[in-house]
């Protein structure tokens, strides 16, 4: 579709359009701007001949602003470029007096991560709040602008660029290298920031924003709009009697916000507009309560802020990598902190649902529940930088989450162990940037993936060695995994990329049963465990012969996908990393070289494969997968081959966002990161990947060298 452009001119705006829209004539008159739903950014052509009128005049008297049905949009210098300091949402499909244009919604990566170790929230750079589920990360979304429009939530606090404030510069960055977040917005009158976090113990969960003035005057906007259950439910909202505030009520939730300055409602928004001046301080204080509860006693902003930051501070200090990229593993590892569910120790995969992995497709997921496939990266990343007991608080979570009957193991949880993690479509969400459908809970907890087995015995196996636990804690669980996994390994399976085409002979879960076993085999042999150990040691060896076997393919010189294909996975590259054969093997190094030529994007990332809906289920595509990315270092430094493994790391590292995060995928095409954001899987195989380069080298547990406490 193409794209009208805007052309400013005192008392209205003249639209021009393309060839595949309808000819406007005449002028729309200029509609008073209401902060409303979506849009940050979008770019507009002109096909009409001649110079644009607005050349020559100043950035402000070029600027207009107008409102369309709902959609606020900010008219750019000259006319060339469309740029709304409003909410970061959309895509917004707008109509201009008949002409169609679309307003990008900001990128993934223009989000930063608030969090206080029982929910997140994701700061847009514009100074909107569009995600935020409360009070869990798996609870329903209050915000969810990220995946609709402002209209189904979000918190909007920047400078008024209505009343003069239009920010001509913002910068980003974490206070303290800690977890609270200062954006500067400078503009023409002066300079203000904003700080955002969620408050470290308070008693209920509670968002805290906090305007300071650091230079000149500047007109700010506050706009709040709450919908709860992801969007959908408008609240009750009335006055708090010490008229400091407002409370907001729908079934079972309810929200507070209180603030020094005045609020009044627009049109189920609440509002407020004011002046802050150098040395001021205004703080707004959002908390989340259920309904039937009473409102909780006002929380002193500053004294909250001083407490999380001084936690987060002191928290960071404890890490004790040093190698030569500290910074971007400390950044890692506070983001990891900020996914672990405080009360059990779990650690969601990201705190998003159906961030798409192709913009405008349909690869859309819930990630916010816990992965079992993570659990031994999980451990090893976490005591690469010191942190033994987080790293035990989750070895806690996951021998509790698959404790039961063993043919009941699942490959996901929920961050309280939950096992009920039904998939449904929020239909009244139009997804970000289109992409649909939005799905909460997940249908692949109820998949069959053998490699769960693997990573479960891997990581117990790493929490043995590292003293993380008893030698025999556990271990009557594990033999009780390991007796059923022999009755089932042959079986097809799903495989680790969770397709949903049907099951197969995935080799990536059957080198996962083997790595099962192995692990088992060498505790057993090591601390003299009870176990059956020559049955082990020949299921070992069965399994390893059937993959070398059955999942090698001698006309493509590599292991393939699936037993009897062709097609590769980057999973394969694990191959060496778990010591199923060492990395100078010829048929990984043919492997390697595959995966090389085939699944390479054109920045030497990797793909998980080639997308083959008959595998998938699924259709659309996908970008590169930054973890698999980070594996191919992996393997490069199993290969000596260190030159190239610094170089692909560096590139890696490239790509993290301003604020240092990372989502699941990278769109080579668009240059953009995709998928849920921000996502634990690259940012732990960052931390391991690391250490590796640190080190020089790979251990059997595929990661560098661990002290033992």
């Amino acid at each position: 579709m193409g794209f009208g452009f805007l052309r400013g001119r005192r008392g209205g705006i003249r639209l021009g359009a393309q060839n595949s829209l309808e000819r406007v004539s005449g002028v729309v008159p200029f509609v008073p701007p209401r902060c409303g739903s979506a849009g940050i950014s979008a770019c507009f052509s002109c096909n009409e001949a001649g110079p644009c009128e607005n050349e020559g005049e100043s950035p402000d008297s070029a600027c207009l602003s107008l409102s369309t049905n709902g959609t606020k949009i900010k008219r750019g210098a000259l006319g060339i470029r469309v740029h709304a300091y409003r909410v970061a949402t959309g895509p917004g499909v707008v109509s201009l007096g008949g002409v169609v244009v679309t307003v990008e919604p900001l990128k993934i990566e223009d989000y930063g991560l608030i969090g206080d170790g029982r929910s997140c929230a994701l700061v847009g750079r514009n100074g909107s709040i569009d995600w935020l589920c409360w009070p869990r990360f798996d609870s329903p979304a209050c915000f969810a602008a990220l995946l609709g429009d402002g209209e189904n939530g979000h918190w909007l606090l920047a400078p008024d660029d209505e009343r003069g404030g239009e920010p001509v510069s913002i910068t980003r960055s974490y206070r303290e290298q800690g977890m609270v977040l200062e954006t500067v917005f400078e503009t023409r009158t002066g300079a203000i920031a904003v700080l955002d976090f969620m408050a470290i113990g308070t008693e209920t969960p509670t968002l805290i924003r906090i305007v300071e003035g650091r230079r000149g005057s500047v007109p700010v906007l506050n706009w709040l709009v709450l919908r709860f259950d992801y969007g959908l439910s408008v609240p009750w909202v009335t006055r708090l009697p010490d008229n400091m505030g407002i409370t907001a009520i729908a079934g079972p939730s309810r929200c507070v916000l209180r603030c020094p300055v005045a609020l009044h409602g627009e049109d189920r928004h609440t509002v407020s507009r004011f002046i802050v001046s150098e040395g001021d301080q205004v703080p707004f204080v959002l908390t989340h309560l259920e309904s039937h509860g009473p409102v909780p006693d006002p929380i002193d902003a500053l004294a909250a802020l001083r407490r999380t930051e001084q936690f987060w501070a002191d928290w960071i200090s404890r890490c004790t990598y040093q190698g030569e990229h500290a910074p971007v593993v400390r950044r890692s590892l506070l983001t990891l902190k900020a996914l672990i569910y405080q009360p059990t120790g779990g650690i969601v995969a990201a705190p998003t649902t159906s961030l798409p992995e192709e913009l405008g497709g349909g690869r859309n997921w819930d990630y916010r529940y816990c992965w079992l496939r993570d659990a031994s990266l999980t451990l090893i990343a976490i005591m690469a930088g010191g942190y033994y007991e987080e790293a035990m608080e989750w070895r806690n979570w996951l021998q509790a989450a698959v404790a039961g009957s063993p043919d009941q193991v699942q490959i996901m949880y929920g961050i309280g162990g939950e096992r009920l993690l039904n998939e449904w479509e929020a239909g009244w969400l139009p997804g970000y940037a289109g992409s649909t459908p939005v799905r909460i809970g997940n249908a692949a907890a109820g998949q069959l993936q053998l490699d769960v087995y693997g990573e479960a015995i891997s990581a117990l196996h790493v929490a043995r060695q590292t003293r993380l636990s008893a030698i025999t804690d556990g271990w009557r669980l594990q033999v009780g995994l390991l007796t059923h996994l022999a009755t089932i390994w042959k079986e097809p399976d799903e495989g680790m990329w969770e397709v949903r085409g049907g099951r197969r002979q995935f080799t990536v879960s059957k080198i996962s049963c083997w790595l099962a076993f192995d692990r088992a085999i060498r505790d057993v042999e090591k601390y003299g465990l009870e176990a059956p150990l020559e049955e082990w040691k020949a299921l070992r060896q069965e399994i390893h012969d059937t993959v070398c076997r059955e999942g090698f393919n001698t006309e493509k010189n590599s292991f393939v996908q699936y037993f009897g294909g062709s097609g590769l996975d980057a999973g394969l590259l694990l191959i060496p990393v778990v010591g199923f054969l060492p990395a100078e093997d010829p048929r990984v190094a043919g492997t390697i070289a595959a995966i090389e030529r085939e699944l390479l994007d054109e920045h030497g990332f990797v793909r998980r494969y080639l997308p083959d809906h008959a595998v998938e289920g699924v259709a659309g595509g996908e970008g590169s997968f930054i973890a698999c990315s980070f594996w191919l270092v992996n393997t490069y430094v199993a290969q000596g081959r260190m030159e190239e493994a610094h170089a692909l790391f560096n590139r890696l590292l490239a790509l993290c966002s301003d604020l240092g995060l990372l989502a699941e995928e990278y769109d080579a095409v668009t240059g953009r990161q995709v998928g849920n954001f921000p996502q634990a899987f690259s940012h732990l195989s960052l931390i391991n990947t690391a250490a590796i380069l640190s080190a020089g080298r790979i251990t059997v547990m595929g990661a560098a060298p661990l002290p033992v406490l």
